[in-house]
């Protein structure tokens, strides 16, 4: 028979090292984007390290869903409205030209339907969450944070379009990143971040700013020594 003195001992233990969850997790994200860092630019073979690219985002997500507060109905339906509308405007994007401009995606992202990456719609969703909890940081009224956020990610992909294309995940027509991808960006992302705002989920995840500052220094970084 279980010991019945042992299930509450188990509580200090864990309230023990919750403290170390948070540290490790910034310590991998920055260990595994480091790797890829590395291996994009000086490894000689970026494109191994292209193919984990799906490896690393399914990482990163994880990481960041483990740390969401209150799972609910209302949440996986904000994540999967997040995940559909990212996914299908990309769609949208590529086959019509419209929202973003002419591109079209590699091979570095993984399987696709419709010519879309499946786990660009992850992307979408990590990049609105990460940049509306940081937005959450302030002390603007909601329509304020909702622009914040939306800023925050255009602002991010500013560093990753060039990275993008160098690196095969996508390209433009002509090479050139055209103005009415970073509008469309903006467009979507805002009306995205208004359904963070006013979506009745939990808004305290401690990771999601980390991972937005890693990302972001990743793409600097990179795009610094292209």
């Amino acid at each position: 028979m279980p010991d019945a003195k042992a299930a509450p001992t188990l509580a200090p233990v864990a309230t023990k090292y919750k403290k170390y969850a948070l540290p490790v997790a910034v310590a991998i994200l920055v260990i595994f984007h480091a790797v890829g860092f590395w291996g994009l630019l000086f490894s000689g073979r970026p494109e191994y390290f292209q193919r984990l690219t799906p490896m690393n985002l399914l990482l990163t997500n994880t990481l960041l869903l483990a740390f969401h507060r209150r799972w609910s109905t209302t949440f996986i339906l904000f994540a999967a409205v997040v995940f559909s509308v990212g996914f299908f405007s990309e769609v949208v994007g590529v086959h019509t030209g419209l929202l973003f401009g002419d591109y079209a995606y590699g091979a570095a992202l993984g399987f696709k339907i419709w010519s879309v990456p499946v786990l660009i719609g992850l992307n979408w969703l990590m990049l609105v969450y990460s940049a509306g909890h940081i937005s959450n940081l302030t002390r603007l009224p909601w329509p304020a944070k909702a622009i914040l956020g939306a800023l925050l990610m255009v602002l991010l992909d500013y560093f990753i379009e060039p990275v993008a294309m160098a690196f095969d995940f996508w390209s433009w027509q002509g090479g050139h990143i055209p103005l009415s991808n970073y509008v469309g960006w903006f467009v979507v992302a805002l009306g995205l971040q208004v359904y963070f705002q006013r979506a009745a989920i939990a808004k305290e995840n401690r990771l999601a700013p980390y991972i937005y500052l890693v990302q972001l220094l990743f793409f600097v970084g990179i795009l610094s020594l292209l």
